[in-house]
């Protein structure tokens, strides 16, 4: 890992995403890159005419506050040491995530989410939640704060369909990088029922090829798949939930379309999710 990107509204879930992903750097040896969207009203600022218009005072003003508060930003202590690079563009928060994310080639994004209202809510409304649909770049997501992250244990939970193995070998990239474990989940509920040998039979198909290192198969009953992906987590002490999706329709077709948002809700671990 490379670079880092942490898309910044200033706000406490901002910070919480940037402290983790400054532990990330420090493990990795990797630069951030802080993202600040200037999402102005079009009467205010008109992009193909800046310098201009007759409203530049007005964006210079918005424009000299988002630097402003980038340099006190940076001062945060966790940041100290690392290799930071901030911007401030003038674009809609979700498609200049997206962007800035391919013109820097980064390694992962990692955003804030205040978690009580869902996905929809982290950042800037429904952003998170697009770039985690879209994004062909993993997508970690911070509900709170977290001093001295470190993964020694993953959960990737899954539905164990041979044609979702696409990005299978990225998430063991990602587990390779902090020399964690990796606890492969398969979770049955009443509605969707399998035996214990049908679901081994399919996690054993889908891992066929691949060196895990060190990992654990688990099969795990509950009522639904985001109680079973919850509670089986707290029970190992999982530090990260590792999921897929499709890039379908947002976090209701996560990794086999059944799963819905209240996992990514209510969980208070680091989710982060790999695009199939």
């Amino acid at each position: 890992m490379k670079s880092i990107l942490v898309p910044v509204d200033f706000s406490k879930q901002a910070e919480y995403a940037a402290k983790v992903a400054a532990s990330i750097a420090k493990q990795t040896n990797s630069k951030i890159f802080l993202l600040h969207m200037l999402e102005l009203p079009s009467g205010v600022i008109d992009p193909s005419s800046f310098g201009t218009s007759n409203n530049a005072p007005t964006t210079l003003l918005f424009l000299k506050r988002a630097h402003e508060k980038f340099e006190e930003f940076k001062k945060l202590p966790f940041l100290e040491g690392i290799e930071v690079e901030d911007s401030v563009n003038f674009h809609k928060a979700y498609d200049g995530i997206l962007d800035e994310s391919k013109k820097h080639e980064v390694d992962l994004i990692v955003m804030g989410s205040q978690g009580a209202s869902g996905l929809e809510e982290i950042l800037v409304g429904s952003n998170t939640e697009k770039v985690v649909r879209n994004s062909e770049i993993p997508v970690l997501v911070i509900k709170r704060d977290i001093d001295n992250f470190n993964i020694k244990n993953i959960v990737f939970a899954s539905n164990f369909k041979i044609d979702n193995r696409s990005a299978f070998q990225k998430i063991l990239n990602f587990t390779l990088l902090f020399d964690a474990k990796l606890h492969l989940l398969k979770i049955n509920t009443i509605h969707n029922f399998e035996t214990t040998k049908e679901s081994s039979d399919a996690i054993r198909s889908f891992i066929d090829g691949f060196d895990l290192g060190d990992f654990t198969l688990n099969i795990y009953n509950d009522i639904s798949v985001e109680s079973g992906v919850l509670n089986f987590s707290k029970l190992i002490d999982a530090d990260v939930i590792v999921l897929n999706t499709h890039g379908r329709r947002g976090l209701a077709h996560l990794f086999n379309g059944s799963i819905g948002e209240d996992l990514a809700n209510h969980a208070k671990l680091p989710v982060v999710t790999f695009k199939l």
